[in-house]
């Protein structure tokens, strides 16, 4: 449920209940530049794991383990997705325009 506050719309912290246990610690998240304002996505490694998931999934069904690594991946997506919202919307309102 997202509320508005002076214009602005604020969006609820997405769910993060917990890492993915393949996401490693270090490498898993890059910064990019995107018109100026940076960007956190996942790291082609953490892309890769994912896509051979994605693969597993359509071969045939992925096992409990697996499944729950996936929906924990997406849960990450949804973070680093909230936070470049919160960034592009930041540096909107910094330069005056309406996010």
């Amino acid at each position: 449920m997202e509320t508005e506050m002076s214009g602005v719309k604020i969006y609820p912290l997405p769910r993060l209940r917990a890492l993915p246990s393949t996401l490693p610690l270090e490498r898993a998240v890059r910064i990019e530049f995107e018109e100026g304002v940076p960007v956190l996505k996942a790291s082609q490694l953490v892309h890769a794991r994912i896509e051979r998931l994605l693969a597993k999934e359509r071969r045939a069904a992925l096992s409990t383990k697996e499944r729950e690594e996936l929906d924990r991946y997406e849960e990450v997506d949804d973070y680093l997705s909230f936070v470049n919202r919160l960034i592009r919307n930041l540096m909107q309102l910094q330069r005056g325009e309406k996010p």
